[in-house]
């Protein structure tokens, strides 16, 4: 039977973002949550079904692995593309996607049936973008899952082309599939000599054309408040209300560097989440910058208003763990800016022009390419990440698939 290019794209989709495969960040197990494990599982079989060999879920990392072998006799470079499989922390049980067909691109779109939620041109006016396109949206009580099952979609459906279409030429290719993305850690344990690649992808950002090379260095502060709590009757120099001493903190750091009050390339420091009696206080901050010197900066700002404080209290009362989470992916792409520019070569070459800018977050790629491994990242669809309001364009999701065979058309063609 013949195989188009985009057949079984959104079929595919449909059925992974129905698959509930959310992250959990409390867990210290590889992968996070077994729904993970399941899916993963699942993957596996439907890649050996297609062909693809060396299929295996690597012991170390818990990504799922396989190859799309050259058919061609000259070496060509190894290019892998990777995704990764789990949802972020927003309700992803029982997703029930709605499919909006040749959109009008200014109508408001209703989320499920209650009339609670819409998708507002006013609220989201990117959807102007996307007349005449069929969009999938959530039906208002969960995330969708493009992000990143979009990518999944795209990377497992090119597997399925080139393996029906033996005539397309290529060199060898890797496909990599892995957990808990969201919550920071599935890149950790990549196994970068298992992989077998000699540079990769992560298909794993938004919109058409985006093209991501510049991250955030990041860091995360988790600090522990000690009060004593005594009667307020008797409170005059005995008592330490740590709720107090969180805002001493708190009101320290510069006003002006939250990450609701900074755009572009400036860096912040973002509480998140607190929780405090007079008697404890915890507080996480996120700590972000593009620039490495910049970062380490505020790291050393953080640390010394934190023993200033203790300082003043007479007693260490307050204890931080602070610990960096992903270095800007920039710095480890600088001598390997042709990874860039063979992706951003492809997309031109496709009439997609390439959105590149600073991204204020990091991905999975920033932590593989400081393995070694050069990995930017690509688009791949999704518009107002892990939210009610996700939505993805299928004919995004085709650009998408679009590029990644035009890589590995290019890729062949700059070694023949």
């Amino acid at each position: 039977m013949l195989v188009e290019k985009y057949d079984g794209l959104l079929d595919r989709f449909l059925k992974y973002v129905k698959t509930e495969t959310r992250s959990n960040p409390a867990s210290s197990t590889i992968p996070s949550d077994p729904k993970e494990t399941a899916f993963l599982n699942e993957l596996a079989g439907e890649l050996r079904d297609l062909g693809v060999e060396n299929v295996h879920i690597n012991q170390q990392s818990s990504y799922l692995m396989g190859t799309i072998p050259s058919n061609v006799d000259q070496d060509v470079p190894v290019v892998g593309f990777i995704s990764h499989v789990d949802t972020a922390d927003f309700n992803a049980h029982n997703v029930n996607p709605q499919i909006v067909k040749d959109y009008d691109g200014h109508s408001n779109i209703q989320l499920g049936q209650d009339g609670k939620y819409q998708l507002t041109v006013a609220d989201f006016p990117s959807l102007k973008k996307y007349q005449g396109d069929t969009l999938i949206t959530t039906d208002g009580s969960t995330l969708l899952g493009a992000d990143d099952k979009s990518g999944v979609a795209e990377i497992v459906t090119m597997a399925a082309y080139l393996q029906a279409h033996p005539e397309i030429k290529h060199g060898e290719i890797k496909i990599g599939l892995g957990p808990d993305e969201e919550i920071g850690t599935g890149a950790d344990h990549f196994d970068v000599a298992d992989f077998g690649a000699d540079f990769a992808y992560t298909v794993d950002a938004g919109p058409l054309g985006e093209l991501e090379y510049e991250t955030f260095n990041a860091a995360q502060a988790e600090i522990k408040i000690a009060g004593k709590d005594v009667h307020t009757a008797v409170a005059k120099g005995t008592m330490v209300n740590a709720i107090q001493v969180a805002i001493d903190l708190h009101d320290s750091l510069p006003s002006h560097e939250r990450a609701e009050k900074t755009a572009g390339r400036e860096g912040f420091f973002h509480l998140y989440k607190f929780n405090g009696t007079v008697d404890h206080a915890s507080m996480t901050y996120l700590i972000r910058d593009h620039d490495r010197q910049t970062f380490e900066e505020r790291k050393h700002l953080l640390q010394r208003i934190v023993d200033g404080l203790n300082t003043e209290l007479g007693e260490k009362r307050i204890t931080m763990k602070l610990y960096d989470q992903y270095y800007n992916l920039k710095d480890a792409l600088k001598d390997h800016m042709d990874v860039v520019e063979l992706a951003k070569r492809a997309m031109e070459e496709l009439d997609i022009k390439p959105d590149i800018y600073p991204v204020r977050g990091g991905t999975d790629g920033s932590t593989i390419s400081y393995m070694g491994l050069p990995t930017p990242n690509l688009f791949a669809g999704g518009e107002n990440m892990h939210s009610r309001y996700e939505y993805v364009s299928l004919q995004t999701m085709e650009r998408a698939l679009d590029v990644l065979l035009k890589i590995n058309e290019l890729n062949l063609a700059d070694h023949q």
